[in-house]
């Protein structure tokens, strides 16, 4: 094969490649329009806690993961109870153990170098919308799940970023009822992945057990209960045939 060819060769490849991320990009825009109204919410409370507005997108940039960062912004006090928010931090992000196991047979075409740093961009959204379009062709598109992940990203640290700095002057987000979108986005990803009651167990699991210790227990250990026994339940019906 003469250079020209190989010009050739790597300048089409170069294009499948960008033509992936923008068609992942631009998969992700109705989900970045819904993770608007909750992004400000968080960056709105987080000030309110005292977080400062460079720290808020600190946070949101370096964890990315929207369920642990608002339970981490309930529990914040001053001082903060660092070991109890890293506990709940750790039990809200565990699932990604699981998440990342479901993903794990789509990866495998590809080297580790390249998923590890990648896998940092997996969030519920980008997970579930990276494994649907995984799923048809027995493979995970790598540009695809990054242009998925990378524009939800920077559109979470960017609108929390503002909820950080206007917060101040629009004073309760809540009473807004911006702090919907949270949910209301979750149960159309839940809805998207409903594949029965059987499939389901584990969220009802979770479910039951978070509104059980929540109407008895005081705080925030309702959100580590209902992670930890999600995890524990998927795990035990994953052994049954």
């Amino acid at each position: 094969m003469s250079s020209i060819e190989l010009d050739n060769v790597g300048r089409e490849a170069k294009a499948a490649i960008g033509a992936e991320y923008r068609r992942g990009l631009a998969a992700a825009l109705p989900v970045m329009v819904g993770f608007i109204p909750f992004a400000l919410v968080l960056g709105a409370q987080a000030v309110q806690k005292g977080l400062g507005t460079i720290e808020v997108p600190l946070m949101t940039g370096l964890n990315f993961g929207g369920g642990s960062e608002f339970a981490a912004v309930d529990l914040w006090t001053s001082p903060p109870h660092v070991a109890l928010i890293v506990a709940i931090t750790f039990l809200v992000n565990s699932r990604h153990l699981l998440m990342g196991a479901a993903l794990a047979p789509f990866l495998s075409h590809m080297p580790k170098r390249k998923v590890m740093p990648a896998l940092f961009f997996m969030c519920d959204e980008s997970w579930a919308m990276g494994l649907a379009d995984a799923r048809p062709r027995s493979a995970l598109s790598m540009p695809y799940f990054l242009g998925v992940g990378m524009g939800l990203w920077g559109c979470w640290i960017v609108f929390t970023a503002i909820g950080a700095a206007i917060g101040p002057m629009i004073g309760d987000v809540e009473a807004y009822g911006f702090d919907m979108a949270f949910p209301a986005v979750l149960l159309v990803l839940l809805r998207g992945m409903w594949t029965g009651v059987r499939g389901s167990r584990p969220w009802i699991v979770s479910l039951a057990t978070a509104a059980l210790v929540y109407l008895t227990i005081p705080g925030a250990w309702y959100v580590a209960a209902g992670a930890l026994a999600g995890t524990v339940s998927a795990w035990l019906f994953a052994e049954q045939p």
